[in-house]
């Protein structure tokens, strides 16, 4: 039997026959993952047997248990039986991983996972540093550069310039010596900024008002007041006198108050610290994220410190001397700052055969960014800036061009952020990959997606605790003659709307050209649907965050990830748990703080987190149910005290939906929590419980949560960015009641999207390219969708049109 037929042999019955046939090896009958008895999240005794070598996709509603089985189960007992390879020591350095609540797991192979998580924001990283093509480009410039300036990292704005001499002392058989060393480092960072491109600096007005004197008020930063011991500080230390107006202080006195390195000194016979205004705002202030920070410190924040692009490096982040070192009249910046797909064609111009090995693997690199759809990114932008879609494909660039064969990759909605035009291009990357000898495992809603599977598993019926079975496995021809929500909702197509609704007013944007916009003047009529759209890196987003989120009365909702640990859950952030609390309290006739399992209520042995948490050194850390509390995080006492019969770890414990249901009526009845609860019902998250800790949440719920939370605004335009993230079809219609009944409250709704279905429910479209990065940032239609259809002069008009079926 040829290996040709061999691979073929999809189905089970075929398999075993194979397995029993005198001409096949023993170890090509190992062509199944087999998973039995899955129980993690919400999975119910999960069992599914994978083809090896094939594309499956796992599909169903958000919340049914996919990320359960892929993720949680099969990905992850693959990386932890990898990482248990390594000895004890290499492990001590590694994360430990619990073992996945499986029966039995067989046929693993190893695991490469290419998620939607954001790259991180350090500000130091950029689409270069994060994917190697600056460290090759480096390579590259400290050997043909001109002028030579010396190795690698004088290329590098993250090394900085050091240079010292002195005595050291050396012991050569028993006799010590004296010998002087020097060594110098010749880094690529700007001096000035420190590699970051951008320096801050201090609006002194917003620190005091110089007109004042200290003891008369004059520090407006929050927290300084003269009662405490600042005021004790600043009149005991005798650097300045405290009655005199700032104004006329000399510069002496001014530079101590503001810059004073740490000192100590004596204050009222007290040993204190006295530091200048400036480092100890820097300390106490900037070390923090600006989302972590109260609002009132924010918005001093903002209003004390201005960034400004490096006036010595112009904001490349480079030195001098690294700027001066050029090839083809290009210095590493300029290259840096290229259009990727501009920059793959200048390399390719490069004929040097001293280098070639290094061209060759910078060619293919850059190649990979274009093929995938990114050459209109540059390498200088900085990685925290990228979205989830472009994030995910940054990641997947290492493993295109990879001879690792027989690997498991899975992945996490791949075509997120992707215009349907995309979509064709990445599913040609995914069997590229499978037709290679790889097990591609993709989490994925979109039926153009789900189209070319070898094999799909459907999870359901529904989400959450009536979630985690498998309701369907087998062909894509199956699921859709299957009787499952998918399987109902998968030739779905929406149509265009008849009539469109009319404007109300506009908002106007002129001239916009941040990143690739070419200077776009355009009115975003009010009191409607509006959908922006266009091919990824057409500039929608820097149209839309850059000229319109920072409006008054404009919310903005993005798909950033939600500020919050394992402690914060969907009652927490919401501001639920308040009116809740409020309740109990008032009902038992005790303290509020009682009722917060972070606060006065904790169960004392857990601290409040329902779990104890055992860390056994290099081996994964036991996480086990508080036996004290029973996982319930409160203490005894406070669960004696109920509201209509239930107490707060119940209340906990309901799903949105119940909840909704318990609070409406009867003497639970809470008006504030009932608003909120029917907020979070109808942006379809009805299945989550209260409870859930945040960090247990997908993308596509995050940014839901979000929305139903920034309902309670006060705003009159919505900006969306891809609502349809993480979306079933099936609650896509529901996502378009919501936003109808949005902008039938009076609201305007702005949405950023590539989903076919919303922008065949919009009322107007604004359609950006016509291509990415430089090809794009022009306006190519605005108008009703029917006439985009009907036009057919775009991209995302032939796509449309083929989706509506005209």
């Amino acid at each position: 039997m040829s290996m040709a037929t061999k691979a073929d042999t999809t189905g089970r019955a075929k398999r075993r026959e194979n397995s029993e046939s005198p001409d096949l090896h023993l170890a090509d009958s190992h062509d199944l993952i087999r998973v039995h008895g899955a129980r993690e999240n919400n999975l119910k005794d999960v069992s599914v047997e994978l083809p090896k070598r094939r594309l499956t996709v796992f599909t169903g509603v958000s919340g049914s248990g996919k990320s359960s089985l892929v993720f949680a189960t099969i990905a992850a007992e693959s990386q932890r039986m990898i990482n248990e390879t390594y000895s004890a020591f290499v492990q001590g350095f590694m994360p430990s991983l619990a073992r996945p609540d499986v029966d039995v797991m067989d046929g693993l192979t190893t695991a490469i996972i290419v998620d939607q998580e954001r790259m991180g924001s350090n500000p130091r990283s950029t689409v270069g540093t994060a994917t190697d093509a600056n460290a090759m480009l480096r390579i590259l410039f400290s050997r043909l550069g001109k002028p030579h300036i010396g190795s690698p990292q004088a290329f590098s704005f993250n090394v900085a310039s050091i240079s010292g001499a002195g005595a050291v002392t050396i012991e050569r058989g028993g006799q010590e010596t004296k010998e002087r060393r020097s060594f110098s480092i010749t880094g690529g960072m700007c001096p000035r900024c420190e590699g970051r491109g951008a320096v801050t600096d201090f609006d002194l007005t917003a620190l005091y008002d110089d007109s004042k004197s200290l003891n008369e008020g004059a520090l407006t930063i929050p927290g300084y007041s003269m009662e405490g011991w600042y005021g004790r500080i600043f009149r005991g230390c005798g650097y300045f006198d405290p009655d005199k107006p700032i104004a006329k202080f000399t510069k002496k006195q001014l530079q101590d108050l503001l810059y004073k390195p740490p000192t100590k000194i004596k204050v009222e016979g007290v040993n204190v610290t006295y530091e200048g205004l400036i480092p100890k705002i820097q300390k106490s202030f900037l070390a923090k994220d600006v989302d972590a920070m109260q609002p009132h410190i924010r918005a001093f924040v903002e209003r004390a410190i201005t960034f400004a692009t490096c006036p010595d490096c112009d904001g490349t982040r480079l030195s001098e001397g690294a700027r001066s070192s050029k090839i083809k009249g290009k210095n590493i910046a300029d290259v840096c700052t290229m259009q990727i797909s501009d920059l793959a064609d200048w390399v390719r111009g490069l004929k040097e055969p001293s280098v070639a090995p290094l061209l060759a693997g910078l060619q293919h690199l850059l190649d990979s960014f274009t093929e995938i759809g990114l050459g209109y990114l540059s390498l200088d932008r900085p990685s925290g800036t990228l979205s989830g879609g472009e994030a995910q494909r940054t990641k997947m660039i290492r493993h295109l061009g990879s001879s690792l064969t027989d690997v498991t990759y899975v992945f996490d909605e791949p075509t997120i952020g992707l215009h349907p035009h995309d979509i064709q291009r990445m599913n040609g990357l995914l069997l590229q990959l499978r037709d290679k000898g790889n097990t591609v495992l993709v989490v994925e809603h979109k039926p153009e997606a789900i189209a070319i599977a070898d094999h799909v598993v459907d999870l359901g019926p529904r989400a959450g605790t009536e979630g985690g079975q498998v309701v369907f496995e087998g062909t894509v021809e199956g699921l859709r003659a299957s009787d499952t929500l998918t399987g109902r909702h998968l030739d779905d197509r929406a149509s265009l709307k008849q009539s469109v609704r009319t404007p109300s007013g506009a908002l106007e944007v002129r001239g916009a050209d941040s990143h690739n916009l070419r200077g776009v003047d355009v009115d975003i009529p009010l009191g409607m649907l509006v959908v922006v759209t266009g091919v990824a890196g057409s500039g929608k987003s820097s149209l839309i965050h850059g000229s319109v989120s920072g409006r008054d009365g404009v919310v903005s909702i993005d798909q950033g990830a939600i500020k919050g640990s394992r402690r914060s859950n969907p009652a927490t952030y919401t501001g639920l748990l308040e009116p809740i609390r409020k309740a109990f309290a008032k009902a038992n006739g005790v303290k509020p703080a009682l009722f917060s399992s972070n606060s006065e209520g904790a169960c004392p042995t857990c601290n409040g987190a329902g779990v104890i948490y055992t860390d056994l050194g290099v081996m994964a850390t036991v996480e086990s149910p508080c036996e004290e509390c029973e996982g319930k995080r409160f203490q005894a006492e406070v669960l004696e005290y109920h509201l209509a019969g239930r107490d707060i770890s119940e209340v906990l414990a309901m799903s949105v939906a119940e909840a909704e249901e318990f609070f409406g009526s009867g003497e639970a009845r809470i008006p504030a929590a009932h608003k909120i609860l029917q907020r979070l019902a109808d942006v379809g998250l009805g299945y989550l419980s209260l409870g859930q800790p945040l960090t247990t949440l997908s993308g596509g719920e995050r940014q839901r949560l979000k929305l139903a939370t920034a309902m309670a605004d006060k705003g009159d335009t919505y900006v969306l960015d891809e609502p349809t993230t993480g979306l079933h079809l099936a609650d896509v219609e529901q996502l378009l009641g919501l936003l109808d009944r949005l902008v039938d409250s009076g609201k305007s709704v702005i949405v950023i999207e590539h989903h076919q279905a919303v922008m065949a429910h919009a009322d107007w479209i604004i359609d950006l390219g016509p291509g990415a990065g430089h090809d794009g940032g022009r306006i190519v239609f605005e108008g009703r969708p029917d006439d985009l259809v009907s036009a057919r002069s775009t991209l995302t008009g032939e796509h449309l049109a083929a989706y509506v079926g005209t």
